[in-house]
């Protein structure tokens, strides 16, 4: 062999040296579209007991991005998948401050340019190997106008000697990954979510001016929605619009704060966590609190107009004319009405928030949910429509018992009445009503049952003001003979009410059980029949035993084993709404209504059939390409129950309008034929709709 090849050779084993020492510290480039990713260890020889870094170094293509560990309203995080020799553990990402990635109407979190995700690796000090062979599985979303998922294997391989080698080659790569995480700051931090807003105190005892800030626990908050970021008085307080789909509040999570002098890094325990008994930023507010009572007020009095409530008022109205030459007696019957009014709106409450305090998720309206419940109230309504009807005599003894006693017994008439009608009136929630009650539900109990209370007041006003006001009073006409027509008239309101609660009760229990249930109505009616004849002394003591027996049946027919409920099908106009669904279209940026309806609501079958399912709107929908999902609410569904909180109300109905880049906007209660029609004309003239491609 010459001199030359001598050389030659000697040059060939030393780059082939080098190429090794390099190889050791790195996995090599591994190509993908748009992207190419390498491994790279901090040290290319390791010591037993040592800590290393790992690097996951990116370089995407130009205007190309990947996400951070909450990607925002889309995107996915890079996830690392290690496989590392016994007793080598791996630590978490430690990832750098993202940046927000607009991609309207959507808001992302990520990186674009070179990216690198530092992971520290311990190796425990009784390894006996001699190379450390380390393996990683990494998934990742590469996007800019399209986005393209990809993964990757990446291998290590290190010597494992009794002194450490940094690899100086790669020492500024993992300074540039210092410089770019954010810095942690010791500071107490706690959050809350209520009233559809994140909100978060930091005790800051100075202001780093921040400009933004990025939360990592996922679907929590809108992304999209501006930040509201304030100073005071050594505390730093930060708020953002809750996100659509927010679920569960995580008990703590990282939180990245952009400041004049660079990004910092704190965690936020939850205020559950941190045992404090108030929300930290939502705090009860007196003010607040008045306007709610007077929204309660106003609401209960429109609700003596709602089709739920008005039959039942028939009772009243024939007491009312009764009463007409005693003065005395009326204000006494209203406030026995009243009375009863009020305190069954407060039994409710207080049932609603111990159900609440259990982690059941009830709302407004939630004793119909209850076949039973049902079937009793058309019982009962129909025994009272019989009354009416002159069948049977309520409010009367078996023999005369005098005067003082029917007197008695008319106050307790008034007050039961007043029960009544807030049994048959939960079903609907007036204009003003749903804002009070879901205000009601995030305050502590006393706020809470004050909200009951003037709901119930509202709604007993306008029996008061007649009572206790001379000019109201004298619009009552004057007693006659016309009276008992009146009262005849009057029972027919409640058979339709008997009729719907019966309908109702056939959708919860299907048709076999409506059977059975009306077949006890004529049991009860036979019943009443033969009361009435016993109250009439036409009849012996014989008949009031098997008027017993037909009650005592009619009653045990209710006791149906194996409910039936009739599902919502999907139509060609709606769908039923689920979670899952309502998040897909809203993230394909399509427009959605959702209606949240029960049987039980008669104010939503109306809004249906005046508002909903006419030909107008139908072509309203199909103008839009609008999505109709329907959640019936009937029975008990814990998901429409969250979802009704998510917007603060207790009840249905409740009407709820997507549009992509727009916050979801809440329709009145009560529509109009032309309500669906002009809320898409308001946000299609804001956020024009653009196709996707």
């Amino acid at each position: 062999m010459s001199l030359f090849q001598r050389i030659l050779v000697f040059c060939l084993v030393l780059l082939a040296l080098a190429l090794q020492s390099v190889q050791a510290q790195t996995s090599g480039w591994v190509k993908a579209s748009h992207l190419k990713a390498q491994l790279v260890s901090d040290h290319q020889d390791v010591r037993p007991g040592q800590k290393l870094k790992l690097a996951l170094h990116f370089i995407p293509d130009e205007h190309w991005h990947t996400y951070w560990q909450n990607p925002g309203d889309s995107g996915l995080a890079t996830s690392i998948a290690w496989t590392l020799p016994a007793g080598v553990t791996a630590g978490a990402i430690q990832w750098p401050a993202p940046a927000a990635i607009s991609v309207p109407p959507l808001v992302n979190y990520g990186f674009e340019g070179p990216t690198i995700l530092v992971s520290d690796l311990t190796i425990p000090s009784d390894f006996s190997g001699s190379q450390l062979q380390i393996k990683a599985k990494v998934d990742w979303l590469v996007c800019k106008e399209i986005c393209i998922p990809a993964e990757a294997s990446f291998a290590l391989n290190l010597a494992v000697t009794q002194t450490s080698v940094v690899a100086t080659d790669y020492l500024q790569l993992f300074e540039q990954a210092s410089q770019r995480q954010p810095k942690p700051l010791q500071l107490q931090g706690r959050y809350g979510v209520q009233n559809q807003k994140f909100s978060a105190v930091v005790q800051m005892p100075e202001d780093l001016k921040v400009s933004a800030f990025f939360v990592a626990a996922t679907e929590l908050v809108d992304h999209a929605a501006p930040q509201q970021i304030d100073w005071l008085d050594g505390e730093l307080l930060l708020r953002q619009q809750q996100n659509t789909y927010f679920n569960q509040a995580p008990a703590s999570f990282d939180l990245v704060l952009n400041t004049a002098a660079g990004p910092v890094l704190l965690q936020l325990q939850h205020e559950s966590a941190t045992q404090t008994s108030e929300p930290i930023v939502a705090n009860f507010s007196l003010l607040d609190w008045m306007v709610m009572l007077a929204l309660a007020v106003v609401g209960g009095l429109i609700l003596n107009l709602m089709p739920c409530v008005f039959p039942v008022l028939s009772l009243k109205a024939v007491s009312l004319v009764n009463s007409q030459n005693s003065a005395q007696h009326t204000k006494a019957e209203a406030l026995w009405y009243s009375a009863g009014v009020v305190l069954s709106f407060v039994l409710l409450a207080t049932v609603l928030l111990a159900f609440r305090a259990a982690g059941q998720a009830v709302g407004w309206g939630f004793q119909l949910q209850n076949p039973l419940v049902v079937g009793s109230l058309a019982y009962l309504l129909f025994v009272l429509a019989l009354s009416l009807s002159g069948v049977v005599q309520l409010g009367l003894g078996w023999m005369d018992s005098g005067q003082q006693l029917t007197q008695h017994q008319g106050y307790k008439g008034s007050f039961y009445t007043g029960v009544l009608a807030v049994v048959v009136a939960s079903p609907c929630t007036a204009p003003f009503m749903g804002t009070a009650l879901g205000y009601a539900a995030t305050q502590p109990a006393f706020a809470a049952l004050a909200i009951f209370a003037a709901l119930g007041i509202g709604m007993a006003l306008p029996f008061l003001l007649l009572a206790w006001w001379p000019g109201f009073s004298s619009w009552l006409p004057k007693p006659g003979l016309w009276m008992e027509k009146l009262k005849q008239w009057l029972a027919y309101p409640l058979y339709l009410s008997v009729v719907w609660l019966l309908w109702v009760y056939g959708r919860q229990q299907g048709l076999d059980a409506l059977a059975l249930a009306l077949t006890g109505l004529v049991l009860l009616g036979a019943a009443c029949w033969l009361w009435g004849q016993l109250q009439l002394q036409q009849a012996g003591k014989v008949s009031g035993l098997f008027a017993l027996i037909l009650l005592i049946g009619s009653v045990g027919l209710l006791w149906y084993p194996e409910p039936g409920a009739q599902q919502l099908k999907k139509t060609d106009h709606a769908e039923v709404w689920s979670e899952q669904r309502l998040k897909q279209l809203v993230q394909d940026g399509q427009p959605v209504l959702v209606n949240m309806t029960a049987d039980w609501c008669i104010t939503c079958l109306v809004n249906e059939r005046v508002a909903l399912d006419t030909d107008s709107s139908k072509a309203a929908m199909a103008l839009y390409n609008l999505k109709y999902l329907k959640g019936d609410w009937t029975n008990k569904d814990p998901a429409i129950s969250n979802y009704l909180r998510q917007f603060q109300r207790d009840g249905v109905p409740l009407y709820v309008l997507y549009w992509p880049g727009q916050p979801p906007e809440v329709l009145p209660q009560i529509l109009t034929p032309d309500s669906l029609r002009q809320a898409l004309e308001q946000l299609s003239s804001k956020q024009p709709l653009i196709t996707r491609q």
